[in-house]
């Protein structure tokens, strides 16, 4: 049967790369880390890595490894086991609880990523008498979840709010039972962030649910560093938080949704990802406490994120580089054309800055970039060599 089948997929695959939309894993044989070793053309280099969700450079922290070493040793490698059966450790609920007081939030639960977490989130509380009203930038797996639920689906445009005003009166009209507003905290393609005090306006007025995905802003973002709900003063009028383990939070894996306790209580009975999934890995686990620790004195760690961060941007926009606007460490770097962005980030990894190119079907056709993202662990002369490598690579490019 196969047989039949080789001949499209092949073909399918050669169109992608003649497009210029094929997308290569790089191999890194070193920690994760402001540089890293690449093998590049079988030639291991030392590079700066400038395409790591590493924000506060936590991912290779000596006390986060201790810690992970000690839970190995006390808590062992893995589960085995859902958490409803034999797979809950006093660890699990113990990250439990100190999320639920980090975020604000009344109760927490645990998945094995936060696409998992989006993806039991919508089908388990809203069903076909119900509506979810989502940002039309929202991340995929937030997209994926809403497939998932019989509710009644809305789309606005991105930030806009009289659009989702409009959206939210027409599921009202619609005789919806519950609606539920859906964005990102932050967009991950852009690096905008949500307006949340003016959604949970709306909320307000018409009865709805505010839900957000936090993954790239938790743990930064914020005085505190507890996310947009923080930074926008609504931390009390979010309904649903859902994040990652995965990126500034020690950078490994993991997700979580933080939420008012009769919404987690109900994820536990009824959310798939979490009934059928492995419990999330004990070692993860204690090592995230070990990053919630951190994070109540890492005020430093994010003012030198903010510190790299204006100065690539505002180095990037001196030397004529369209860089979208904004203040998050997420810097997208604007080229429009596919192959010549994928050529680009070539020129980088061989002038020693490793970077991605982006392009569809992760962002929209005409819309490549690349994804520049700022850490806490970038020195001043890191983020200066980054840009003269990217003023070197346009000569070359344009040669």
């Amino acid at each position: 049967m196969f047989d039949s089948v080789r001949d499209d997929l092949r073909a399918t695959l050669d169109e992608i790369r003649a497009a210029g939309l094929h997308k290569s894993e790089r191999v890194i044989d070193s920690p994760q880390s402001a540089t890293v070793r690449v093998s590049a053309g079988g030639r291991p280099g030392e590079v700066l890595n400038f395409c790591a969700n590493n924000y506060l450079g936590l991912a290779d922290h000596p006390e986060v490894i201790a810690a992970a070493h000690e839970a190995l040793d006390r808590w062992g490698y893995g589960m085995a086991s859902v958490r409803f059966i034999c797979g809950t450790q006093e660890v699990h609920k113990e990250l439990e609880a100190r999320l639920s007081a980090f975020l604000g939030q009344e109760d927490t639960i645990l998945y094995s990523s936060c696409f998992d977490a989006n993806g039991g989130v919508f089908e388990t509380l809203l069903g076909p008498e119900d509506a979810v009203i989502s940002d039309a930038l929202n991340h995929a797996s937030i997209i994926d979840g809403i497939r998932l639920s019989k509710a009644r689906r809305f789309r606005y445009a991105n930030r806009d709010m009289a659009d989702l005003e409009q959206q939210l009166k027409e599921a009202s009209e619609g005789g919806a039972r519950r609606k539920l507003i859906v964005t990102d905290g932050v967009f991950s393609m852009d690096g905008y962030v949500a307006p949340l005090r003016e959604i949970c306006d709306l909320a307000d007025r018409y009865d709805a649910m505010v839900m957000v995905d936090d993954s790239h802003a938790v743990g930064f973002v914020g005085p505190g560093g507890r996310g947009t709900p923080e930074l926008h003063g609504v931390m009390d009028r979010v309904d649903v938080i859902t994040g990652t383990l995965g990126k500034a939070l020690g950078g490994a894996s993991g997700g979580y949704v933080a939420a008012r306790a009769e919404i987690v209580a109900l994820l536990r009975q009824r959310s798939r990802p979490y009934l059928f999934s492995n419990t999330l890995a004990p070692v993860i686990a204690a090592a995230s406490l070990k990053v919630l620790d951190l994070l109540e004195s890492a005020g430093d760690l994010r003012e030198k994120l903010a510190e790299n961060t204006a100065l690539f941007r505002r180095r990037m926009t001196e030397e004529g580089f369209d860089i979208l606007p904004g203040d998050h460490a997420i810097a997208p770097v604007m080229i429009g054309d596919a192959a010549r962005a994928g050529r680009m980030a070539e020129l980088l990894l061989e002038r020693g800055v490793y970077v991605i190119g982006f392009s569809y079907p992760v962002v929209p056709q005409g819309q490549a970039r690349i994804r520049v993202q700022l850490s806490a662990a970038h020195s001043t002369d890191d983020v200066d060599r980054a840009v003269d490598a990217f003023v070197a690579a346009r000569a070359e490019l344009e040669a």
